[in-house]
């Protein structure tokens, strides 16, 4: 039961929880996700990206301080109690992400690095008349991946 392990981790009981950062694919009602995952750690064997790692209450949760996910399905296709369903029309996640002042860029010192790394191209620079370009999100292109926040030297970007 989620309000109760938020309880016995000294959070107000009042405070909404926040569901925890799921992987790819993963059924978008939370409650759902917890009752029909068995939290038997298959997607997290196979994941080749190593960014699936084992939660709050056994549960698989997305980290994204190593690496971002290529979508690549293997922890769909290991999921044996089906709390993870491909569907094409979907994306793996619906979060998006949001650049705080901590860029270098909003520092004006020159880093690229979020766009570069980006292989949906959903992060573009545009220049600034006398200053450092800055980075602008293309929501319609990202699929919430990670790559960007993975590897963001400063931790600016959070999903």
């Amino acid at each position: 039961d989620l309000q109760r392990r938020h309880f016995l981790r000294g959070r107000s009981l009042t405070d909404k929880a926040v569901a925890a950062p799921r992987p790819p694919w993963a059924l978008s009602d939370d409650k759902v996700f917890l009752k029909q995952c068995t939290r038997c750690d298959a997607c997290l064997a196979v994941c080749p990206q190593g960014i699936l790692i084992k939660g709050d209450g056994g549960y698989p949760e997305v980290s994204f301080q190593r690496s971002g996910c290529t979508e690549c399905g293997q922890c769909v296709a290991a999921c044996q109690p089906r709390a993870l369903l491909r569907s094409p029309e979907q994306p793996p996640w619906s979060w998006r992400p949001v650049i705080r002042g901590s860029c270098l860029a909003s520092r004006q010192v020159e880093c690229r690095v979020c766009g570069e790394v980006c292989s949906h191209q959903a992060i573009r620079f545009q220049p600034k008349l006398g200053g450092i370009a800055q980075p602008l999100v293309q929501v319609q292109a990202c699929t919430g991946c990670g790559e960007c926040q993975a590897r963001c030297p400063t931790a600016a970007i959070t999903l």
